[in-house]
């Protein structure tokens, strides 16, 4: 079977990048696509494993060369896919997870047309409140802008081609890998299965043929 890119995306506090590391943890199939970002590193991210970390200058330059599959700015930020990281996996032979928003999630599915989209939902508004660190904290002062972004982005849900609610990480991890085996079991991406059923086809007709040459005998 051919793999094809899965996105995820979410509400900020959704929950999609924890998702998306476990489907890469616990599954063979699936890989991590690794996105660009200009955005400080925070205590224990990784270049190279979390984000590719770049200064604005030098994610602007790669904007410039065409090296982005697809990018956005968020909260004063840039954040973006590197076509050679969606690449490099798809050629392993595994799928390639991507936690993007909603505007790369187009990008990929118009260069990717067989890319699946899931949005990730929180099972309730209070509950988004709580992941987002409530209104107290370091976080409160952009709280109003992320709620009201996160209304905006709701809204864009239903394009995508499955919703899934994460009130229990472990539960919507499966939700989610169970997408995956039901995708990988669709006749347009298996074009093998053609030829499969034509020959079990065969082989049926050929069981009936020797089932109607023994009535007659």
């Amino acid at each position: 079977m051919k793999p094809y890119p899965l996105v995820l995306s979410a509400p900020s506090g959704g929950g999609k990048t924890t998702i998306a590391y476990a489907l890469v943890a616990a599954r063979e199939d699936v890989g991590y696509s690794v996105s660009a970002t200009t955005r400080p590193a925070r205590p224990r991210e990784r270049d190279g494993a979390d984000y590719h970390f770049l200064s604005r200058q030098a994610f602007e330059k790669k904007v410039r060369a065409g090296e982005f599959l697809e990018w956005a700015e968020y909260s004063g930020q840039l954040y973006g896919t590197l076509k050679a990281e969606v690449e490099k996996v798809l050629a392993s032979g595994r799928h390639v997870v991507l936690d993007i928003e909603i505007q790369g999630a187009r990008a990929v599915r118009a260069a990717y047309p067989e890319a699946v989209l899931v949005f990730v939902v929180p099972p309730s508004a209070e509950e988004l409140l709580q992941r987002l660190g409530g209104t107290k904290g370091s976080r409160a002062a952009s709280l109003e802008a992320r709620l009201r972004t996160a209304v905006k982005e709701l809204e864009e849900a239903l394009a995508y081609d499955y919703v899934v609610v994460n009130a229990d990480r472990t539960e919507a991890v499966a939700e989610v890998a169970a997408i995956i085996d039901a995708e990988s079991r669709r006749p347009r991406r298996n074009p093998e299965l053609a030829d499969d059923l034509a020959q079990l086809g065969r082989d049926i007709g050929a069981l009936a043929d020797r089932l109607s040459t023994t009535k007659e005998a």
